[in-house]
């Protein structure tokens, strides 16, 4: 704020009245009794509602005991060299309508301004480039940073602190909880990287500290406290977010939010537009989690029950007839679904999957979503009053409308994809076949109808239970020949005839 000096008017009446004030604090003479005036204390001061106002007490804090100032610069040298700038080259795009339904102030966590595409408005602007920043984990030059950060990218180079820069290719990426997985290529020598720790172990008020690029300035460093945990900013399914109060803006996006031990404990992903001191990190026990399938497939496979559930309130409870003042209540059973067979109910009260206590219907899909799809967990449920155990074999978490349909690596061999225009994966339902991840546009894979869901349940006169039989006796065919395909819609009844003409070769 800008202060103005005073008018020479003003400053003429201050100086007037400057003498008056030095007489009012000299002693008064022995026959001029002073004017009585109210004491106050603080020990009998009262606010308005008549609670009682304690005074503040402060002594200064010793060296090395909580709340003494340190440097943070022994932290900071330790483990600055693993923290990187992201720069991606992606080609012009159209804008995505899912962009526009995001919640006020959102939109920078994309890099975007107002909800506007950062890859460019339609697909005649020209290409450009995107910033963020990322971590290495790894010696041999993993690197950890957001989805959004490199979905969509043609070419990504990661600079590192020292000045030294790679290309890197992206490994493996999770839509749902903005993480992304890359590898550096040509990295000789062991590169500086850091650890994950337990964000579990973090308590609301402890220090944290985020380095990062904002605004492509590099190696910036911010300090605060953990502000709040478990935050849902309704960005997707499995908001579990970390809140803080260290800077964080654009161009932070994927950088490290560290504890005081140099370990991460976040990964800072959004910030809130026009408020200071909230931004909101992954925690890095999620990331964990994540990690072993971003290594090996590329992709996240989430455990599926089958369940709509909602919080228990204390009105459902008070209407379900139960003592449980926590848990999600299951008010829909998908058909078919793990949770049908395994004989879960409307009204079912679950209040724990496994180890995880399910205290929200946030907390339950959380749970299930970090469970390996095909394992066998106990819920544990209250019904009709009574407590009980029931064994759930999981299913796979199918796509969502809406969600990016992402296809392991390697799941479809190149020639299939380059002959044919489609690439296969895993049926998501456990129920065998190959189901069609992604058709090409114009490709002998649209002409004969295909599209992403459908699963392949037979190719020709050859049942198929995966991709593997799917892709040998699609690219095995005669060329030039018409081949007779078996299609089902996942939670639809029935089959589907398709007739695919293989090309010439």
């Amino acid at each position: 704020m800008v202060r103005t000096l005073p008018s020479r008017r003003r400053l003429a009446r201050a100086l007037t009245l400057m003498p008056l004030v030095a007489l009012g604090a000299c002693k008064p003479a022995a026959d001029v009794a002073p004017p009585a005036r109210p004491t106050l204390s603080l020990k009998t001061a009262t606010t308005p509602s008549g609670a009682k106002v304690e005074p503040a007490v402060y002594s200064a804090p010793t060296p090395g005991s909580p709340g003494a100032l340190m440097s943070l610069a022994p932290l900071v040298d330790t483990v600055k060299g693993a923290v990187v700038n992201v720069e991606v080259q992606a080609r012009a795009r159209p804008a995505m309508g899912g962009m526009q339904g995001l919640p006020p102030g959102l939109a920078e966590r994309f890099g975007m301004q107002g909800g506007q595409n950062p890859f460019g408005e339609g697909g005649g602007a020209p290409a450009k480039q995107g910033l963020g920043s990322g971590f290495i984990v790894d010696p041999a030059g993993l690197v950890l940073t957001n989805n959004h950060v490199v979905e969509g990218a043609d070419t990504v180079r990661v600079k590192l602190e020292d000045g030294r820069s790679f290309d890197a290719e992206v490994l493996g990426r999770d839509s749902l909880t903005d993480v992304a997985l890359i590898q550096l290529k040509g990295v000789s020598g062991k590169l500086p990287f850091v650890k994950l720790g337990d964000s579990d172990g973090l308590r609301v008020g402890d220090p944290v500290m985020a380095i990062g690029n904002p605004f492509g300035l590099a190696s910036s460093v911010s300090a605060g406290i953990l502000s709040a945990r478990a935050r849902d900013i309704h960005a997707g399914p499995y908001d579990d977010f970390l809140q803080t109060d260290a800077a964080i803006n654009p161009g932070n996006s994927g950088g490290p939010l560290f504890n005081m031990k140099g370990e991460v404990v976040g990964m800072n992903t959004a910030i809130i537009g026009g408020a200071t001191g909230i931004g909101f990190a992954v925690p890095a026990n999620l990331i964990q989690a994540l990690l072993p399938q971003l290594q090996e497939t590329g992709v996240v496979r989430r455990g599926w029950v089958g369940l709509a559930v909602q919080d228990l309130t204390p009105e459902l409870a008070r209407a379900l007839r139960v003592d449980a003042a926590k848990g999600a209540v299951v008010a829909g059973v998908s058909a078919g679904g793990p949770g049908a067979k395994a004989g879960l109910r409307e009204e079912d009260i679950i209040t724990s999957v496994g180890e995880r206590a399910v205290d929200s219907a946030g907390s339950l899909t959380r749970a299930v979503a970090l469970l390996k799809p095909g394992s066998e967990v106990k819920v544990s449920l209250v019904r009709g009053g009574q407590a009980m155990e029931v064994p759930v074999k999981l299913g796979t978490r199918p796509t969502q409308r809406g969600e990016e349909e992402m296809t392991p690596r390697d799941s479809t061999p190149a020639p299939l994809s380059k002959r044919l225009g489609l690439r296969l994966s895993e049926a998501q339902d456990g129920s065998g076949g190959a189901q069609v991840a992604a058709v090409e546009s114009g490709s002998a894979a649209e002409r004969a109808g295909l599209m992403p869901g459908m699963v392949l349940t037979q190719v020709g006169d050859q049942k198929v239970s995966g991709v593997a039989e799917a892709a040998q006796a699609l690219t095995s065919a005669e060329p030039g020949s018409a081949l007779l395909l078996r299609a089902r819609v996942p939670g639809q009844d029935g089959a589907l005839l398709r007739a695919i003409e293989v090309p010439q070769r």
